[in-house]
């Protein structure tokens, strides 16, 4: 079953974020996932809004476009060291600060978290961010 998440992860990142930043993130341990849902104040998805996570230290800007049901997936090129990096996460009118946090020791499985912009409000949760992924990989 971690091979096959892992295999369809693998095709996800190629196909979402192009040949040069999937050969950059090609393994869990040097990227960060954010992902989560976009949508308006009544609760309605909004497709097509551009989502930007931008690491504070670096500068580095790493955009997305929200799909249909508002989904969007960030895959920011961090390492064992970035652990507790600031990311920005703004799309629309919202935006959030958020810490990278992770365990470096582990090697095998993704990295991330899930935040959501609901109504002009950036929220993270965090404790959704595997079933989110898991979701997403067997669609």
């Amino acid at each position: 079953m971690i091979a096959r998440l892992e295999r369809g992860l693998a095709l996800l990142l190629a196909l979402l974020a192009g040949p040069s930043v999937a050969l950059a993130t090609h393994e869990p341990d040097h990227r960060y996932i954010v992902l989560g849902y976009v949508r308006d104040g009544a609760g309605r998805p909004l497709a097509g809004v551009e989502v930007r996570v931008v690491r504070e230290r670096t500068g580095l800007a790493y955009p997305a476009r929200t799909d249909r049901e508002g989904f969007y997936l960030v895959i920011v090129h961090l390492h064992d060291e970035d652990l507790g990096d600031a990311l920005t996460v703004s799309a629309a009118s919202a935006t959030g600060r958020i810490v990278a946090t992770f365990d470096p020791r582990d090697k095998r499985f993704e990295r991330g978290t899930r935040v959501d912009i609901e109504g002009g409000r950036a929220v993270e949760r965090r404790p959704l961010f595997a079933k989110t992924l898991k979701e997403l990989l067997e669609r």
